[in-house]
């Protein structure tokens, strides 16, 4: 299945897909010092939602999707040097409105969920 949507994503700072089906996709990112919050190495969880935001357009994986809500819990933080896995599955359609389940691991923990609010608008949201 081919990448629709999101094309100018830089994967360093989002990740890049390892997996795409309809419905589903796993986004890898290695969490870089640019990343650290501090001098310890926390990675800024801006970058581990901007991971889990990108898996969820590819789960819907349309050219005009775009983020209208999202509810996050971070459960674990990321370090610098981790290598983080985000798994989306789009769990429901209705209309424009897609609402999709995002889990972030690393390894076997899990240091974000979310449940996100995608929409699939008839044009570009610049085009308004």
């Amino acid at each position: 299945m081919d990448v629709n949507t999101h094309h100018r994503i830089d994967p360093d700072l989002c990740g890049r897909p390892i997996a795409l089906s309809p419905g589903q996709a796993v986004v890898r990112l290695t969490a870089t010092a640019a990343m650290a919050a501090d001098d310890r190495g926390l990675v800024h969880g801006g970058f581990v939602f901007g991971l889990a935001d990108y898996a969820a357009m590819l789960a819907v994986n349309d050219p005009l999707v775009v983020l209208g809500a999202a509810e996050v819990r971070f459960t674990a933080p990321a370090r610098v040097g981790d290598v983080l896995e985000a798994e989306a599955v789009l769990r429901e359609t209705a209309g424009k409105k897609r609402l999709v389940d995002v889990v972030v691991r690393r390894a076997a923990e899990t240091v974000l969920t979310g449940s996100f609010t995608c929409f699939v608008p008839a044009a570009h949201v610049l085009d308004r």
